[in-house]
């Protein structure tokens, strides 16, 4: 396997315990023995898919205790006043902020208990020739050459995957990486003086702006973590907003009560990096029984849905699904992996930048927050049948795809209704049964 970072171990552990021996080659040093950047997210939105592949592994009841519940989203206007639009209409509907390095050092150490997995640091791969079943890995330490065989090889290796690049070079393979045309850059909320948070905990605060956000999640050590999303160029973007003055003028302007809470604010938004975002399509996911991508390697989502660490973390569990299904029987496991999971793959991706448009255009809007209560009025009449699109997949485990038809559907019914009365008071009944499914 290819990449030690969150689907890597998980997925190692899957096929440990089944009784195959897997060896992992990872770039990075061990983050458990050296401080490293990870260069992305600090801390991660974990939900029901993620939650069920953790408990399918034993290490849910370990990682629990370490997150923080988010019931909803904070919403700060640009005059300072502050609303929660709640995720859900039930106790239980809330997603969690994880630290990511916890999250990713828990679970190599999981999957080395096994006794069946070895992670190897340090190796960066340059290339796979799928042909001879060869690997060929550059030492970091030593900048040393060394090759390796394989039997299979699974690329967990992220959005600029390696593994990728040889599959797609060697077949016929649909792939298509889409720029966002936006960026992001990381910026500290610290705790008060007293330890305590300066703002409400137990929520994702989001400042929407319309073509950009600020967003801020929860650390255990009562700081947030914030997140920019800005356009990479154009005449207020990351390209132009350079100085102390252009940041101050940016941030007063555009989220003035945050000024206060980031005392380092310049500071950090000039020394920390600017990460580009992109969404990967790719088709399929495999090579014969030899070959096979999961995670960002195959579907690098946008982080706007908090999906990314979900969808493939569900890819792990449905992999280990099929393969008791078909113990060794590799090209129908890969082939039955890649026929279910690319068009969830692709409708996660898009679904990721439509949230993107409702959180930094809609979430203020009069119109949107209309339909917002008109959905959840039809969730109360209909519980079974209309599931808000983002409790579908924050909440449920409907496959993705299955999750963006019944969204669409959803929203006309949505329009239907609030045309026989815009004011969203009633409710045709009848009408409303006939176009459910």
């Amino acid at each position: 396997m290819i990449g030690a970072g969150l689907a890597g171990p998980l997925l190692a552990t899957y096929l440990a315990k089944r009784g195959y021996s897997v060896e992992i080659f990872e770039r990075r040093p061990d983050m458990r023995k050296e401080s490293i950047s990870a260069g992305r997210s600090i801390n991660l939105a974990l939900s029901i898919r993620g939650n069920h592949a953790l408990k399918e592994v034993g290490l849910y009841d370990k990682i629990k205790p370490n997150t923080i519940p988010m019931k909803g989203r904070m919403i700060h206007g640009l005059n300072g006043g502050i609303h929660l639009q709640p995720y859900g209409q039930k106790e239980n509907e809330v997603i969690f902020s994880v630290s990511r390095a916890h999250l990713n050092m828990e679970l190599m150490t999981l999957a080395e208990e096994t006794g069946n997995v070895t992670i190897r640091f340090n190796h960066q791969l340059l290339s796979a020739d799928l042909e001879q079943n060869k690997l060929l890995f550059q030492l970091s330490d030593s900048l040393e050459k060394i090759e390796w065989s394989f039997n299979r090889v699974i690329g967990c290796d992220g959005s600029a995957s390696i593994l990728r690049k040889s599959i797609v070079e060697k077949a016929n393979i649909q792939y298509v990486k889409k720029p966002l045309g936006h960026g992001y850059k990381e910026l500290t909320i610290p705790p008060m003086k007293s330890g305590k948070f300066q703002i409400e905990p137990n929520a994702l605060h989001i400042w929407p702006r319309g073509n950009h956000m600020l967003i801020a999640l929860p650390n255990n050590d009562c700081s947030f973590t914030c997140t920019l999303f800005f356009p990479m160029i154009g005449k207020t973007s990351f390209e132009t907003v350079k100085t102390e003055k252009d940041i101050f003028d940016l941030f007063q302007s555009q989220f003035p009560d945050a000024i206060k809470l980031i005392p380092n604010l310049v500071e950090d938004f000039q020394k920390n990096p600017t990460g580009d975002l992109a969404s990967v399509y790719c088709k399929p996911w495999h090579l014969g029984g030899k070959a096979l991508l999961i995670g960002d390697a195959a579907h690098a989502v946008a982080p706007f849905f908090g999906q990314g660490m979900n969808a493939s973390f569900q890819d792990c569990s449905t992999l280990a699904k099929l393969i008791g299904q078909n113990e060794n029987d590799w090209n129908t496991i890969f082939n039955a992996f890649s026929s279910t999971q690319v068009e969830n793959g692709h409708a996660i991706a898009d679904m990721a930048l439509e949230n993107y448009l409702e959180m930094r255009d809609h979430v203020n809007d009069p119109e949107y927050k209309k339909r917002r209560n008109m959905e959840l009025k039809l969730e109360r009449m209909f519980p079974d049948q209309f599931i808000p699109r983002y409790s579908m997949v924050s909440f449920h485990q409907i496959p993705y795809a299955e999750v963006y038809q019944r969204g669409e559907k959803q929203f006309k019914i949505i329009s239907d209704v609030l045309k026989a009365d815009p004011s969203g008071q009633s409710i045709d009944k009848a009408m409303v049964e006939k176009m459910l499914p």
